[in-house]
């Protein structure tokens, strides 16, 4: 990664962050995006105390010219793009017949547009490069779980997108990364929006069980280094995805389970 340039879209907090810090220490110039001024202030003078070359850009992935720009102040800043981490994201949980429509076209806009734009404009660049596009998906882009249709959706989505994408750069030497890190201690379930659209504040999850985004960011660092095309992180994660393939109709009866034991869970129990 030395004297490599990577964009980090949602780059001021949890994985993102982390990826940011991760890519840093590894040699990377390392520009980021985000939507909150203050919290892109705290990251950049964290990133230079560290000694990391970084660019904060304040940007909204979900609008198109934003993206845009993004990868433009970073090109004009240091002259090429190596990396994308399309890692800007949100959650949602309510049931479907619940679910205010303008919710799960929120998690939409972020989570699949926010990849789409962001890939589009970084494209010629990261072609030029032989560089790589990595998406930060979920097991949910694998198997959909329930109270989280939007989430699941979206994820899907940019599993379609980004593998489709891979196949027609099979010849130009551009190397697309899909990583599902499983259940990470973050705030994505902090920030996840309920049926109204309102965010829940509060996770549903005990964090403290999870795998930490600092160790999620250098998995993703390995995976990058080693230009593989899928990551599943956690046992459980694998399981979920197998069962999904072998035994379909014990995933549902499984998934659910599980999700229903989440604390006020809008599942029958």
């Amino acid at each position: 990664m030395k004297n490599k340039v990577v964009l980090v879209t949602g780059g001021t907090s949890g994985i993102g962050k982390a990826l940011v810090f991760a890519f840093g220490k590894a040699g990377a110039k390392v520009a980021y995006s985000g939507r909150n001024q203050q919290n892109l202030d705290h990251t950049a003078q964290e990133l230079s105390a560290a000694g990391i070359d970084n660019l904060a850009i304040n940007a909204d992935v979900s609008v198109e010219a934003d993206c845009e720009r993004m990868v433009a102040e970073t090109v004009a800043r240091y002259g090429k793009l190596d990396v994308l981490i399309n890692n800007a994201g949100i959650s949602m949980r309510a049931l479907f017949e619940d679910l205010d429509l303008d919710v799960l076209r929120k998690v939409m806009d972020i989570n699949f547009w926010g990849t789409v734009y962001s890939t589009k404009f970084a494209l010629p660049y990261i072609k030029a490069a032989k560089g790589s596009i990595i998406g930060i998906s979920s097991i949910a882009g694998y198997r959909g779980l329930p109270a989280r249709t939007g989430y699941s959706a979206s994820k899907f989505a940019m599993h379609g997108f980004l593998e489709t994408l891979r196949t027609e750069l099979l010849h130009s030497g551009v190397h697309v990364l899909i990583a599902c890190p499983g259940f990470t201690a973050s705030n994505i379930r902090n920030t996840a929006l309920a049926a109204d659209g309102q965010q829940q504040g509060e996770t549903p999850r005990d964090e403290q069980k999870m795998m930490s985004a600092e160790e999620v960011a250098d998995r993703i660092l390995q995976a990058t280094i080693k230009r593989k095309r899928d990551l599943v992180m956690t046992t459980q994660g694998k399981m979920a995805v197998w069962v999904n393939k072998l035994f379909p109709s014990l995933a549902d009866k499984l998934v659910y389970n599980v999700m229903a034991k989440e604390k006020d869970s809008p599942l029958k129990k």
